[in-house]
């Protein structure tokens, strides 16, 4: 999955488990009262449910609200583990393309090397 996103948009990773039953109000709410963003400054802010099988990334797209859902059905989503309650973290568009397909994006690694060029 490669998500092509405008320049000097930023992803905000909400730390913590979020309840997965929340759809779009629910956590543009949690986005505005407990991460303290505005929901529709075009950025993207992610969220993960306790068992890391499930993400949900809000955002605005300029004319209404978006909401992405991913469900693993092997492994999950890498998450940091230390957090405080409306904390987040951002991350590089490099890194949510990783973090979407399950690849852990704190330490990533070449899965394939050429064995030669050509």
């Amino acid at each position: 999955t490669m998500m092509l996103l405008p320049a000097g948009t930023k992803v905000h990773l909400a730390l913590g488990h979020t309840d997965m039953r929340k759809g779009i109000d629910g956590l543009a709410t949690m986005v505005q009262e407990v991460l303290r963003e505005d929901s529709f400054s075009g950025h993207l802010f992610a969220f993960r449910g306790r068992n890391a099988r499930i993400i949900k990334i809000l955002f605005w797209d300029g004319s209404g609200l978006c909401l992405f859902t991913k469900r693993m059905e092997h492994g999950g989503f890498v998450w940091p583990s230390v957090h405080q309650v409306g904390e987040s973290v951002t991350l590089s568009h490099a890194q949510l393309a990783m973090l979407i397909e399950g690849i852990d994006w704190r330490r990533p690694e070449q899965q394939w090397k050429p064995r030669k060029a050509g």
